[in-house]
């Protein structure tokens, strides 16, 4: 979507299938449009069982909202939902409006939205795989014949040029984003040799993660109230109250439906969480969605493999509330519920990171056989190594490793320590 001075006069259409929650998607949508920059005039729901295939809402509901666009000099088209190449020409063809879908939006915003490289390669990346299977059916200008050198003859279509121009380009993006990859694993690695422990906080977008590493880190973040609004993953120092220093990092925010290429081309900025000690899963505690938006970022955990990484549940923005609900899940060891805005909470949050990450580890005391270096090179990129020693039979290392990998090291346990550290 081009930016705009003024706000884009906009319609939102959707139906109503019962999957979801469609007022909360619907609305959910509002707020996807306002970040981009558009002025929702209407919003129009069908109860269908399925997409209609050729309009997405059915040629009736679709000539009301042609009928009222005119009323209300609407530009724009959103669907709360994928369309088809199909869709997307019949839609417009018949509305006269520009037509993109819930997809294309938030792509837009975040190719607003990233400033790295890397960032700025993976939105790309993500565009262009969206836009390969739309091509199919778009409309007759993408059926015409190519010009110009090596098209003459019996030719090709200029569906089929771009077609071949998306896939290159694609190609050429995973090798620059491998490239890139390869950087940050060099990075994580000696991140890792330090044995400083990492902590980072996943959550829905607009949970309030940026404001929270702002106030944890004392980081000057991007903040603002609306989706997305930071999308670049930002690493800070973290000094807990034992003394202990961490790497707080904070990861792009998640959103219900979030478009597979997205979360695909982003994977590698997600899977930061699944590398670190303590995932802080933060939710908007004061909206009446927190529980959904907690479900969305599990599955994606889950997606990544995080299960067996501590995690915290982050309830924010209660000074948004009167007082704590009754239904609020009863505070424990894995819960906290803080104002990143106000302080509120925050000393008890950093005890709790602090108790966890002194419980995600474990002292160990291995003899590594010689013939198993791979052993002792495994505890030196995961763990810190405080003694070795050399000796007839292997190498005695004594060193702290994260709980999650002790099974990879029992058969080489020599000490004392599984007493007092019990799996």
């Amino acid at each position: 979507m081009q930016k705009m001075n003024q706000p884009e006069p906009a319609l939102l259409a959707g139906i109503d299938t019962g999957a979801y929650d469609t007022g909360h998607s619907m609305e959910e949508l509002r707020e996807l449009a306002k970040t981009a920059g558009a002025e929702v005039r209407g919003i129009f729901t069908q109860p269908r069982q399925s997409p209609d295939p050729a309009t997405y809402v059915g040629g009736g509901k679709l000539q009301e909202i042609k009928e009222f666009a005119a009323q209300s000099e609407a530009e724009l088209l959103i669907f709360d939902g994928e369309l088809t190449g199909t869709q997307l020409r019949n839609i417009t063809e018949e509305t006269g409006l520009r037509v993109i879908d819930r997809t294309n939006l938030i792509l837009d915003i975040f190719a607003g939205r990233a400033t790295s490289a890397e960032g700025k390669l993976q939105v790309e990346l993500a565009q262009q795989k969206y836009r390969l299977p739309q091509l199919v059916g778009a409309g007759t200008a993408l059926s015409r014949l190519g010009g110009g050198i090596g098209t003459r003859g019996p030719g090709e279509t200029q569906l089929e040029t771009d077609r071949r121009h998306i896939r290159r380009r694609i190609q050429s993006l995973e090798r620059q984003l491998r490239e890139m990859e390869k950087g940050r694993g060099l990075r994580r690695r000696r991140r890792e040799k330090s044995g400083v422990p990492v902590v980072a906080l996943v959550g829905y977008t607009n949970a309030g993660k940026s404001t929270l590493l702002n106030r944890l880190t004392g980081a000057d973040s991007y903040v603002q109230d609306q989706l997305f609004a930071t999308l670049d993953p930002t690493a800070r120092e973290l000094r807990l109250p034992d003394g202990q220093r961490a790497v707080l990092i904070d990861t792009v925010g998640l959103i219900e439906r979030l478009p597979h290429n997205l979360v695909e081309a982003f994977r590698s900025t997600l899977e930061t969480a699944a590398e670190a000690d303590v995932i802080l899963e933060v939710c908007d505690g004061a909206s009446p969605y927190f529980r959904d938006h907690l479900k969305v970022t599990e599955e994606v955990l889950d997606s990544l493999g995080c299960g067996g990484i501590p995690k915290i549940t982050v309830y924010n923005k209660v000074d948004r509330l009167p007082a704590i609900p009754s239904d609020f899940p009863m505070e424990g060891r894995r819960h906290a519920y803080i104002s990143a805005l106000t302080g509120e909470g925050l000393d008890r949050l950093l005890r709790l990171v602090a108790e966890t990450l002194s419980e995600s580890v474990a002292a160990v005391r291995l003899m590594v056989p010689y013939a198993a270096g791979h052993i002792a090179g495994a505890v030196r990129a995961e763990g810190s190594v405080t003694a070795e020693e050399y000796t007839p039979d292997g190498v005695l290392l004594t060193a702290t490793v994260p709980r999650r990998s002790l099974h990879k090291y029992r058969a080489y346990r020599v000490d004392e320590a599984e007493k007092a550290y019990p799996d």
